[in-house]
């Protein structure tokens, strides 16, 4: 009996110690060739360098809409980079809005390794130089994150409070993804990272518009409620269309619309 006890104790600390090793590549799935950049899309577009608090290079692009005083700063998701995202930013553009896009620690011309404590810091680098660099106001930043990248907005959100929070196909916490997806496995690992969008967002006080699909087949729908309903008002949900990397396509027009009225709110 209590050799079967310790085979079974020793089985769970194996488990635990290969699951902890991989759940970096589980998680982040950065690709440093660039594909393609702004002038691609018809766009300008300026190269940015920037440091964050612990000395790691990060590179992005400041796309600049002639007369605007509003940026959207944008978070991807845990895979590709920063040219992956042309269809979603041609969509900012054409409402008016500057973007600026970066790659996290490790993806793209980044430097450095993606983890959860590195990514919150490339958020606040990204943040930093949008309003000391670029001389921008807090209320005419909005964050927009995607997928993983809506809980680093979400993180950095609750500490600056932007102009708004725009939270697209994204998790509650990884947690919750892990007990979604790995029900049993879930409850005997031990998981690394938190990434916990439901904790942030009752933080948060400005403005927060969540758009989730039921048929997105990696973040349960269910998930992206969780964070909307532990939102403050003002709030709005948008229930997309189509699967986790095909709702921006399959449910325009509607998608733009709801995104357009977003960033167009007057605001204090």
């Amino acid at each position: 009996m209590i050799n079967n006890i310790l085979l079974l104790l020793l089985g769970l600390a194996l488990l635990n110690g290969y699951m902890y090793l991989q759940q970096p590549l589980m998680t982040f799935f950065p690709d440093a060739t660039i594909d393609q950049t702004p002038k691609e899309w018809g766009l300008r577009y300026e190269d940015v360098l920037l440091d964050t608090e612990d000395g790691v290079r990060l590179h992005g692009w400041h796309i600049p809409h002639h007369g605007s005083k509003q940026t959207l700063l944008f978070f991807h998701g845990n895979a590709g980079n920063i040219s992956h995202r042309g269809d979603t930013i041609e969509i900012f553009h054409r409402l008016g809005l500057n973007v600026f896009i970066f790659d996290y620690r490790g993806y793209g011309k980044s430097h450095g390794k993606p983890d959860e404590k590195g990514v919150y810091k490339d958020a606040r680098a990204a943040w930093h130089y949008l309003v000391n660099e670029r001389e921008g106001r807090p209320k005419d930043i909005i964050l927009f994150g995607r997928s993983l990248g809506g809980a680093v907005a979400t993180e950095l959100a609750a500490d600056v409070q932007p102009g708004g929070l725009i939270l697209e196909s994204t998790f509650s916490s990884a947690r919750d993804v892990a007990n979604a997806v790995f029900p049993v496995l879930s409850r005997l690992i031990f998981l690394r990272y938190d990434f916990d969008a439901a904790k942030h967002i009752k933080r948060v006080r400005s403005p927060v518009l969540v758009l989730h699909s039921p048929d997105d087949e990696v973040i349960p729908f269910h998930l992206g409620e969780k964070v909307f309903q532990g939102a403050n008002e003002p709030k709005s949900f948008v229930k997309m269309r189509g699967g986790h990397n095909s709702g921006v396509f399959m449910s325009q027009p509607g998608y733009g619309r709801a995104l357009g009225a977003f960033v167009s709110r007057p605001t204090m």
